[in-house]
């Protein structure tokens, strides 16, 4: 069977018996696959550097019909993370859009919108060094290309237009709330996380000048978003957590 060629991401690695990989990947043209990489523990292998995690690669591969797995040919390095992939709170900012990716995206269905935006974030984390901004950008990207987000302008529970103070979420009710509709343990979501939002929305990743002074909003628009992944997913996200020692 004749091999079939992808541009792909490598989105995540685990062990095989004592010489191989299998390799979650979201091709291009293919949509996410997994397959086996034979030989890739071994110290002296083919696949190098290209099977690390967000790798941008070039990847062959035979699927059969009756196997689960395909098999992993070759993968050629198209773009390096390496300075991202080395360092702890940088790889752990590649680590989460790596379970986000896998957990939203079924296999074999190609998103060319969500190829483009893990190798925008991932890009953006390498070439910045700092994974607060594309880690916030790539969450609510992700919730808005999943159709999970609420109006920002209004309350979901009363209809009343929000004004420049917080709106509240919370993980297991879907859309804004205002003051008044606000239930114990629900989270605010300030105003200039909201505006943060409508930049996201308006401009790409590489044109956002990030300091200090967006910390916040920041933080508070990304943990909105992980929170509606989480509502709409019906599963916890496990990687965030390790955020907080990055």
């Amino acid at each position: 069977m004749p091999a079939r060629e992808t541009e792909a991401i490598i989105l995540k690695t685990f062990p095989l018996g004592e010489a191989d990989r299998v390799v979650s990947f979201l091709g291009r043209t293919s949509g996410r696959l997994r397959g086996v990489a034979a030989g890739a523990r071994r110290l002296k292998n083919r696949f190098g550097s290209t099977l690390e995690i967000l790798s941008h690669v070039q990847i062959w591969y035979v699927e059969r019909e009756t196997r689960e797995l395909v098999r992993i040919q070759q993968a050629e390095l198209l773009d390096s993370l390496h300075k991202a992939q080395s360092d702890y709170g940088l790889s752990t900012g590649l680590a989460v859009i790596s379970e986000i990716a896998e957990l939203v995206l079924p296999e074999h269905e190609v998103s060319e919108a969500m190829f483009r935006l893990i190798l925008l974030c991932a890009r953006e984390i390498e070439r910045t060094g700092n994974w607060e901004l594309p880690l916030s950008y790539f969450a609510f990207w992700t919730v808005r290309l999943g159709g999970w987000l609420p109006r920002f302008d209004r309350c979901a529970a009363c209809q009343a237009a929000f004004d420049a103070g917080p709106a509240f979420y919370d993980a297991r009710r879907a859309g804004l709330f205002c003051g008044k509709c606000r239930r114990p343990g629900m989270k605010p979501l300030q105003g200039e996380a909201r505006a943060l939002a409508e930049r996201f929305t308006g401009e790409r990743l590489d044109r956002i000048a990030y300091d200090k002074s967006m910390r916040g909003c920041v933080d508070e628009l990304r943990a909105a978003a992980f929170a509606w992944i989480e509502l709409n997913a019906e599963r916890r996200l496990t990687t965030p957590e390790l955020l907080e020692t990055a």
